[in-house]
């Protein structure tokens, strides 16, 4: 149950991050609400999951969900430029991410 915490967190950092972006540094007012409500959901998850998890593996695959969500956001809906490097990239974080789940499995 704390792995899907921690998915979920990570799912929430992705919406943080783009609404980050649509804000345009906060002169936005909704993209700046749903920023709020992104950050304070995908930290509040994190810390629940942190009470029985690691703190290494947990925080590596929270951020590896929300910058591979973020880059896959960016690429498919924002027009950033995608390039066979930055999807090889990204696919290693998967596996990253993938490898340091099945690494803290055990607890």
């Amino acid at each position: 149950m704390a792995w899907l915490l921690v998915i979920v967190a990570g799912l929430l950092e992705t919406g943080f991050a783009v609404c980050l972006k649509l804000s345009h540094g906060f002169t936005r007012l909704w993209p700046t609400v749903a920023f709020c409500i992104f950050a304070l959901g995908s930290f509040g998850l994190l810390t629940l999951a942190l009470r029985k998890l690691d703190v290494g593996p947990a925080y590596a695959v929270w951020t590896g969900i929300g910058a591979t969500g973020t880059a896959i956001y960016g690429m498919i809906f924002l027009g950033d430029v995608v390039s066979t490097l930055k999807i090889v990239s990204i696919s290693l974080v998967i596996v990253g991410i993938v490898g340091l789940q099945l690494s803290g499995a055990a607890h």
